[in-house]
């Protein structure tokens, strides 16, 4: 794979760009990754074409893919550009909705979205000390996440929500398939979400979308560095990547898409739902 400089200088960090700046050496040799935000791309709104706009940034900016890049993409660009963007007084709450609103103080017509959007209600919990409860639901795309992933953050406009990509996955096929014909190269995408995790703190980012990049890599009857013979070791390539871009995702960036480079992949018709872990090995259940 190519450098991404032509010149050798020390391993540093450019807090200017967010990337590192020496890749020069083999990624399969030594394990250097590039990882840097696309600069300059606009405010995203419903109907516009994501896939060209990312092009003509992309171009302009001076960042022409290469083979093997990466590029990872917060979902709320792609779900403003497919129209998944609903304003509160376009929702009827009905009577569920109320019932779970007045149980954990939430908008009841974003109650009816979050169920709209649910298989089911997992917990609805509000305690003491909280302003307003918490929903977490299972999606209909199988994900168990707060608000069934229904948000009013960085929507862009006062009283409306934002939902996830009807098919996320479908989504980064038809984006990474424009890139690719764009640039004439082979590339991964990864669209992400932020997720609350189960016995963690915090935030990061989960994939929940993608193309050509495997959801996980088989480690399993490799060697470890003292030569014992790995049994169940299967890293999450997917979400390892969608975690990563969160230090260049700031709320306020609006930076929603980071390219790697040097990455050692291989392609895969995986599904971000594939990191779903099955009911049948749910422990806690």
């Amino acid at each position: 794979m190519e450098p991404l400089l032509d010149t050798p200088p020390e391993p540093v960090i450019d807090d200017a760009v967010g990337r590192l700046a020496d890749d020069t050496l083999s990624p399969s040799r030594h394990g250097n990754i590039a990882m840097q935000t696309v600069a300059g791309i606009p405010d995203i709104a419903p109907g516009d074409d994501l896939a060209q706009i990312l092009v003509e940034t992309l171009s302009r900016s001076g960042q022409p893919l290469r083979d093997g890049d990466i590029l990872v993409i917060a979902h709320k660009v792609v779900s403003k550009a497919e129209g998944r963007v609903v304003a509160l007084a376009d929702i009827t709450p009905g009577q569920k909705a109320r019932e779970l609103a007045a149980q954990v103080n939430k908008d009841p017509r974003k109650v009816e979205a979050i169920l709209g959007e649910s298989r089911r209600v997992v917990r609805a919990v509000k305690r003491p000390q909280q302003t307003e409860g918490t929903l977490i639901a299972e999606h209909r795309l199988g994900f168990i996440c707060a608000n069934a992933a229904v948000d009013e953050s960085n929507v862009g406009a006062e009283n409306t929500i934002i939902l996830l990509p009807e098919d996320p996955d479908q989504s980064a096929r038809r984006l990474c398939e424009r890139l690719e014909a764009a640039f004439g190269v082979r590339l991964g995408i990864v669209i992400t979400d932020t997720f609350g995790r189960p016995w963690r703190m915090g935030l990061v980012n989960v994939a929940i979308g993608l193309a050509r990049v495997p959801s996980q890599i088989d480690l399993v009857g490799e060697r470890d560095a003292f030569g014992r013979v790995l049994s169940v070791t299967m890293p999450a390539l997917a979400d390892e990547l969608a975690a990563a871009s969160g230090l260049l995702m700031g709320k306020s960036d609006k930076t929603p898409v980071v390219l790697f480079r040097g990455i050692d992949w291989h392609a895969s018709d995986s599904s971000a739902r594939d990191l779903i872990r099955p009911q049948q090995e749910d422990l806690f259940r």
